[in-house]
């Protein structure tokens, strides 16, 4: 099992910090690095391929450092079915080498 997984995501606001909702409990921790991938049809280009550190916030919202308000707003595309490659995803790729928390905590048990 790897963890932590990627998560489809669900919401991301416009807002500072920009708030991004999971469509189920993400299970990351704050200082995880995260790389968003946002399909053209979800909208919100100018947060595409960002990589950063999250804030957890809760067990499916995060932060991000970035200022969002001036970007075009997030949607999940209606009329197109759930094909992997249109859905808003986070990637974890890494954590914040000051705090190695995330390779100590046991999902399984």
């Amino acid at each position: 099992m790897f963890q932590p997984a990627m998560r489809t995501i669900s919401g991301i606001t416009n807002s500072y910090p920009v708030t991004v909702t999971t469509a189920v409990n993400h299970l990351y921790v704050s200082g995880t690095i995260v790389r968003i991938s946002i399909p053209q049809a979800c909208g919100m280009q100018q947060l595409h391929n960002y990589m950063g550190t999250l804030t957890s916030t809760g067990l499916a919202t995060f932060t991000l450092d970035v200022d969002s308000t001036s970007f075009d707003a997030f949607v999940i595309p209606v009329g197109i079915s759930p094909h992997i490659d249109i859905c808003a995803q986070v990637l974890p790729i890494g954590e914040d080498p000051y705090q190695i928390t995330a390779a100590l905590h046991n999902v399984l048990g």
